[in-house]
C-alpha cells in the first residue's frame, strides 16, 4: 500500500468517527501522531541510501520528539502498523519499536504496547487486525493478539489471546467472544 493510501485510510477512519477535515488535521493529536508515523516509516522502509537516509530520519526524529512533546504519544518508525489505525484520545501512548499492529485498530488513550519476558520468552506483542484496545492498557511481551479482539480498559495482556475474544483484567482473562466489530 502506498504512503499516500495508508495516509487516506487513517484519515478515514478519522471521518468514520464524526471528525471533518479541519478538526482531524488541524485539532487531532492522534492523527498528528499517525501522521508523522505513516512519512518517517515510508523513509525508514524505502530510502536506501544511507546519507539520505540519515539525512530524512533525523528531520523526522525532531518531528516525532516535537510531536511527542505536544501530544504524548510515542510511535517509532521502525514499528509495523497496517492501514486505518486510529488514535481517539490525546496522550501516554507508547509503542515499542518492535511492535506489529494489524489493519483497522483503535488504540485509546494510556496504551503501552512493549517489551517484556526472560531470556526466550523476551519480546514484543504481534496485534492481529480490528483490535480494540481501551484505555490505560498494557501489551507486553512475546505475545500474539489474535483478529478481532477487544481488549478492555485497564487490562494487562501478557499472554497470547485467541481470535475475537473480549479480554478484561489484570491478569487478562477472556470474559466471551463477542470480539470487537462493535467498536471499530
Amino acid at each position: 500500500m502506498s504512503l499516500f493510501n495508508l495516509i487516506n485510510s487513517d484519515y478515514k477512519k478519522h471521518q468514520k468517527y464524526g471528525a471533518n477535515f479541519f478538526v482531524i488535521f488541524f485539532l487531532t493529536q492522534g492523527f498528528w501522531a499517525v501522521f508523522q508515523y505513516r512519512i518517517a516509516n515510508f523513509i525508514y522502509v524505502n530510502i536506501k541510501f544511507k546519507l539520505f537516509r540519515f539525512f530524512f530520519l533525523f528531520i523526522m526524529l525532531l518531528w516525532k520528539k516535537s510531536i511527542e512533546i505536544l501530544t504524548g504519544i510515542s510511535i517509532p518508525s521502525s514499528a509495523k502498523i497496517g492501514n486505518a489505525f486510529y488514535i481517539g484520545h490525546f496522550g501516554n501512548i507508547i509503542i515499542n519499536p518492535q511492535a506489529v499492529i494489524g489493519d483497522n485498530c483503535n488504540i485509546a488513550q494510556g496504551v503501552t504496547i512493549g517489551i517484556s519476558g526472560i531470556g526466550e520468552n523476551r519480546g514484543v506483542p504481534i496485534i492481529g487486525n480490528n483490535v480494540y484496545i481501551g484505555a490505560n492498557s498494557v501489551l507486553a511481551g512475546k505475545i500474539i493478539v489474535g483478529h478481532n479482539v477487544l481488549v478492555g480498559a485497564c487490562t494487562l495482556v501478557n499472554k497470547s489471546v485467541p481470535e475475537n475474544a473480549v479480554v478484561l483484567g489484570v491478569p487478562a482473562t477472556i470474559i466471551s467472544y463477542y470480539s470487537s466489530k462493535e467498536y471499530l
